[in-house]
């Protein structure tokens, strides 16, 4: 990176402190030493060692996910509270930023809550897991916190493609089809949808809908990019060079092996930057 004179911005990261992982259920292990194969630390990694390692890797700053996983009281559900994300990003400003995690059975109370951590805590987008509601993303339980997201001018970041078994009590189903953005972005042309995990098996569908709807963006967090179709790595180096946003959903992916793939694509300069920093921070409105 120290050719460069920009440095890139994460989009979708973990927390992974030792604070943080206490709020996390029993298969956090099995699942990421086991089916992601990563090497998580299961007794936490602090905030200044994750800033080191983005620091190696020439990313300046990163967007905590206060993520709800289902409904608190099933087998294997949680929530990270949005106050765990809030004090890290007030410890360390202008490097970590908070998404604020949607569950949509809390209906009005959780759209209030949405409204205070942008508000008051200083959240910049929302985050959502459709699979583990088992509702699929334009279901109308979710449409008063797209419209808040609105209101507040932020982001919503959601999971598309197939979902994992994460707790195998509770098996989720992939609900997350990118072809259900097309219901949403064609009912709200003013919410900036992201849809994260590439959308793979149908990163094609993602693809087309970031083509066809100016507020469609895709995230390519969470799948090396060794492993990108080669659709995708085109689309971010021709005419979706706007449209796309880089993450790792740290830890699942490694900071510096993860950038250190992607120059392996050889991207233009300009789009370079634009997929690792400017298309991040024009979303967010950051800078």
């Amino acid at each position: 990176m120290s050719e460069y004179d920009y440095k890139a911005i994460d989009a979708v990261v973990n927390i992974w402190t030792a604070e943080a992982l206490a709020q996390r259920p029993g298969w956090t292990d099995e699942f990421f030493l086991g089916k992601v194969k990563g090497r998580h630390h299961s007794g936490g990694i602090s905030l200044e060692t994750m800033l080191e390692q983005m620091d190696e890797a020439g990313i300046e700053k990163g967007l905590l996910v206060a993520a709800k996983t289902g409904r608190p009281g099933l087998p294997g559900s949680y929530h990270m509270p949005l106050e765990i994300v809030a004090r890290a990003c007030k410890q360390y400003p202008g490097r970590f930023y908070g998404l604020a995690g949607i569950d949509p059975f809390q209906g009005m109370d959780g759209v209030r809550a949405l409204q205070d951590a942008v508000e008051n805590m200083g959240f910049v987008g929302a985050h959502l897991y459709p699979h583990w509601f088992e509702l699929p993303p334009n279901h109308a339980k979710y449409y008063p916190f797209y419209a808040k997201c609105i209101e507040l001018d932020i982001p919503v970041q959601m999971q598309v493609g197939q979902s994992l078994i994460y707790a195998k009590e509770q098996r989720c189903r992939s609900v997350g089809r990118p072809i259900y953005l097309d219901d949403i972005a064609c009912d709200l042309p003013e919410l900036k949808l992201i849809g994260s995990h590439v959308g793979i098996p149908w990163h094609e569908e993602m693809i087309a809908m970031a083509w066809k709807h100016e507020n469609v963006y895709i995230c390519t967090d969470a799948h090396s990019p060794k492993y990108w179709p080669e659709s995708l790595v085109k689309y971010i180096n021709s005419y979706g060079q706007e449209k796309v946003i880089f993450g790792t959903d740290f830890p699942v992916l490694r900071f510096a092996r993860t950038v250190g793939e992607i120059d392996e694509f050889g991207l233009k300069p300009q789009v370079r930057r634009k997929f690792l920093r400017d298309n991040v921070l024009k979303l967010y409105n950051i800078e």
